[in-house]
C-alpha cells in the first residue's frame, strides 16, 4: 500500500528521546515528554536533576540559516550575561539535529530550560524588571542585524493582508480596516528610531519570572531586524488586554517603560508610536494565523476576525482619547 504524504506530523517522544540521548551523550534515565503542538513542537527532556527544552521546528517553517541566525543571537546574549534561553550543543559540539518526518527534514534544537513560571497578572516590579532586561537585549543589539526577516510595512501589514484575503473577502469591514490601516502606516513614520535586532514575541507567554522578580526570556522564533518600538510596543499591548483595569494598564505599562528607561533612551516620537507600532505587530500575527491556518489555529472564521479586529480598534481608540483628553487638559 502506498504510503500517503502527510502535511505535519507529531515525532513520537519516545523515539525522539532515544534520538536526542545519543546525540547529547544524556543519561538513560532522562525521558521525553510533549509537551505542545503549535508553530512549532516543543517537547520536554529531564531526569531528577535536570531539565531541557526540546523544539522540533515545522517542515519549511524555519530554513536552517534562519535557525543559525537565531542560534547566533542567543550566544551573543548569552555571552554578555543576558537572562535568556540559550541553545545547547551535543557531543560533536553542533547546535541543530535533522530529522527525516514524514513530511520531510524537520530540524531539531535543544534549549535550557528556564527557571520560574509564567505569570500572566504580573506586579509593577515584575514589569520593570521585563522593561529593563529588554533594553539591554536591545542595547547589545542595537544597529545590529541578522539573515533574517526585516519588520516593515511589507511584512508587518501587506503580506498579512495577502494571507488573510485568500480567507476572507475584501468587502468585510474588517478587512477594509487591515487595508486602510496598513496605507496609513508609513516606514517613514518610523523615521530617526532606534533600529537593531527584534525578539517581536516578548510577552507573559514567552518569559519565567522567579520569586526573586528574576527575569527568563525565551522563544525568539520570530526575531529579526526593525525598529525596536515595535518590541516595546507590544509587550504595551499585551498588557493592555490582560488588565482589564486601564489604572492597573496604565501603572503597569509605566513601570515597565520606566524599567526600559532606565537603561535606554526612548525619545518622545518613539512614545507617540507605541499605539500604531502595537497595532502593527498585531495585524502581522493575525496573518501568521492565516498563513499557518491549515495546522496551527482552528479558529480562524469571520467571527474570529472581527473580534481580533476589535481588539486592535479598542487599543488605538484608547490612545486616541488620551490624545484629546491631554489636549483638552493642556
Amino acid at each position: 500500500m502506498t504510503v500517503f504524504p502527510v502535511t505535519t506530523s507529531t515525532l513520537s517522544a519516545k523515539e525522539l528521546g532515544v534520538f536526542i540521548k545519543d546525540k547529547y551523550h544524556l543519561n538513560k534515565d532522562f525521558k521525553c515528554e510533549l509537551f505542545r503542538t503549535g508553530m512549532n513542537h516543543t517537547y520536554f527532556l529531564s531526569n531528577d536533576n535536570e531539565k531541557y527544552v526540546l523544539r522540533v521546528y515545522s517542515h519549511n517553517w524555519r530554513t536552517k540559516t534562519e535557525i543559525v541566525e537565531e542560534i547566533k543571537l542567543l550566544n551573543l546574549l548569552k555571552e554578555n550575561d543576558l537572562s535568556v534561553s540559550f541553545p545547547i550543543q551535543d557531543k560533536n559540539g553542533e547546535f541543530i539535529q535533522e530529522i527525516n518526518a514524514p513530511e520531510g527534514i524537520r530540524y531539531v534544537v535543544i534549549f535550557s530550560f528556564a527557571q520560574g513560571g509564567k505569570i500572566r497578572f504580573m506586579d509593577n516590579e515584575t514589569c520593570f524588571e521585563i522593561g529593563s532586561l529588554m533594553a539591554k537585549i536591545h542595547n547589545l543589539t542595537s544597529d545590529k542585524t541578522i539573515n533574517r526577516v526585516s519588520y516593515n510595512k511589507k511584512s508587518l501589514l501587506e503580506r498579512p493582508y495577502e494571507y488573510l484575503n485568500q480567507f476572507f473577502s475584501d468587502k468585510l469591514p474588517e478587512m477594509e480596516f487591515i487595508k486602510e490601516f496598513g496605507q496609513d502606516f508609513k516606514d517613514s513614520d518610523f523615521d530617526n528610531t532606534q533600529n537593531g535586532i527584534l525578539h517581536m514575541d516578548i510577552w507573559y507567554d514567552n518569559m519565567a519570572v522567579t520569586d526573586e522578580k528574576e527575569i527568563t526570556i525565551f522563544d525568539f522564533d520570530f526575531c529579526g531586524n526593525g525598529k525596536q518600538i515595535l518590541d516595546v510596543a507590544y509587550f504595551c499591548k499585551q498588557l493592555f488586554f490582560i488588565e482589564s483595569d486601564k489604572e492597573k494598564y496604565e501603572s503597569k505599562a509605566q513601570g515597565f517603560l520606566n524599567g526600559y528607561r532606565k537603561d535606554r533612551s526612548l525619545s518622545e516620537k518613539e512614545l507617540k508610536l507605541i499605539p500604531k507600532a502595537g497595532a502593527s505587530v498585531f495585524v502581522f500575527y493575525l496573518g501568521i494565523q492565516a498563513q499557518r491556518f491549515d495546522w496551527s489555529n482552528i479558529f480562524l472564521t469571520e467571527n474570529y476576525l472581527k473580534m481580533f479586529v476589535g481588539r486592535i480598534k479598542s487599543w488605538l481608540e484608547y490612545y486616541e482619547k488620551k490624545e484629546i483628553t491631554v489636549a483638552n487638559i493642556v
